[in-house]
Order: C-alpha cells, then sequence, then structure tokens
C-alpha cells in the first residue's frame, strides 16, 4: 500500500513538473519571436529617452543581450514604476528589467532571478547643508524635507528609517532632484548609482552627495510566480555574460563613460 501511495506521489510531481514546463514564459516568448521588456524610463543611468525618442540604459541593453540569447525581437514596454508589478501579473510583458531592488515584499507577488547589480540608499543633499549634516540619520526631524520617488525603495527608506522627517513623493527622478536643487526640499533618499550620476552632471550646482550607503539592496529581473524554467535560463543567462565579457563591457558603458550623455541632453 505504502510502495503504491508512493508511486502516485511521484506521479503527480512528474505531472505538475510537466505542466509547469509547458507554461513556461520561454515557450510563449519564443513562439512569438518577442521579449517584452517592462521598465520605467527615467532611472539614470539604468533606463532613459534619448533625445531621439530611443530607449537606452544599462538594463535596456541587458534586455538586448538577453533578447540576442534567445533570438528573439527584444520589444520595450514603458511603464509607471507603481505599476509595474500588476502590469507583469497582467501580461503587458515578459519581464521586469527596472533597476528593481528583490524585496521580500515584492517576493509574495513576483520570483526573482539571482541579482544582476547590487546597490543601496544614499542622500542628495542641499549644498546649504554642506558641513552641518554628515549623515542620513541627522535628517529624521520635521524641520527637514525630504523627497524620493514614488512606489520605490527609496520611499520605503525614508519611511522606515527617517519616520519623523516630512516627506513628499515625486514620480519622476529629476523632479525630486529639482526639488532639492532649487532649496525646495532638503534632502533626495535614493540609489546611490542615480544620486551618482546627478552628482557627475550637475557637478556642485546646489547639492552635495553623502557617499554613505546605508542600505543593501540586490536588483534582479522579475518575472511571474510558478516558473522554474524561466528562472534557470535568467541564472545561466547571468553566469554567461558575466564570464564572456558581456556584462563588463555594459557595465563600463554606462557607469565609467560619459558618452551616452549628449544622447539625453
Amino acid at each position: 500500500m505504502f510502495k503504491r501511495i508512493a508511486v502516485l506521489v511521484i506521479g503527480l510531481c512528474l505531472m505538475q513538473g510537466v505542466a509547469l514546463a509547458a507554461e513556461s514564459a520561454l515557450d510563449t516568448i519564443q513562439k512569438r519571436g518577442e521579449l517584452r521588456v517592462g521598465f520605467d524610463s527615467g532611472y539614470i543611468p539604468f533606463e532613459m529617452t534619448s533625445k531621439k525618442g530611443k530607449f537606452i540604459g544599462f538594463d535596456i541593453d541587458l534586455g538586448k543581450a538577453m533578447a540576442k540569447a534567445m533570438k528573439v525581437k527584444f520589444v520595450p514596454v514603458n511603464t509607471d514604476f507603481d505599476g509595474i508589478i500588476p502590469a507583469l501579473l497582467t501580461n503587458k510583458f515578459d519581464i521586469i528589467i527596472s533597476g528593481m531592488t528583490a524585496t521580500q515584499e515584492r517576493n509574495l507577488q513576483i520570483n526573482f532571478a539571482d541579482p544582476y547589480f547590487y546597490a543601496g540608499q544614499a542622500v542628495l543633499m542641499n549644498s546649504k547643508h554642506a558641513g552641518k549634516i554628515t549623515s542620513y540619520k541627522q535628517f529624521n526631524d520635521p524641520k527637514f524635507k525630504v523627497v524620493s520617488k514614488l512606489g520605490t525603495t527609496g520611499e520605503m527608506a525614508v519611511k522606515r528609517l527617517l519616520p519623523k522627517a516630512q516627506y513628499k513623493s515625486f514620480e519622476k527622478e529629476a523632479d525630486a532632484a529639482l526639488e532639492v536643487m532649487n532649496g525646495n526640499a532638503d534632502a533626495y533618499v535614493y540609489d546611490y548609482p542615480v544620486l551618482k550620476q546627478i552628482m557627475q552632471k550637475q557637478g556642485s550646482n546646489n547639492l552635495v552627495m553623502l557617499e554613505e550607503r546605508f542600505t543593501y539592496e540586490p536588483l534582479a529581473f522579475g518575472i511571474k510566480r510558478g516558473d522554474p524554467d524561466f528562472l534557470n535560463w535568467l541564472n545561466n543567462f547571468m553566469r554567461q555574460i558575466r564570464n564572456d565579457g558581456t556584462y563588463d563591457r555594459i557595465f563600463k558603458k554606462w557607469f565609467e563613460s560619459k558618452a551616452w550623455y549628449d544622447d539625453i541632453e
């Protein structure tokens, strides 16, 4: 009797495995001949819109490399970040490549592949605070106005770590930075790579950056749950491009060169 139950359980597991494989997004992408990538343009230098109206950036190039490896067409789908997970779940695209931090909260809704980039929150502050404020913790005071982007880990960090500060959210990174630059806000809490790029572009134009990264944030590709085949492929893809030089080439293009600045200014 025990043997029969064991065989039945194994059989059900095998059947479930076949069903999962048959429903993999990989099969859909291959049949369609397109990889639809969801992102929110404006996250410098991960995804941006050029002066010619083309989508460019670190994540965009990773998506193109991914589509090339699949031998399918790359199809960009620009989506507001605060609605990007619902858009994935309703099949607006196949994968999120949008500088998304793999948080536990988000992981309850979608699956994440292994991290492809490590970021963290930092502070960009108005120059009037230079020499007076040396840590993000000092902004935890009602007299300070802190900004970040709506629906991001920057917003989460402000609410969790700076609950006493006045807070205002923005839909676009550039608007939040401008608020601080113009003196309408004291500090901008956001991802270190983005703030670093803003400083490189704006110089010391009313802005000072605190280099301290006070959170640990792994950025990862997001896909719908229940698709182990797609997850396996994505992790293997990252191992391959990290070892064949593709990842380093893309990284240097967007984080070590300023040649792309002319495309967005």
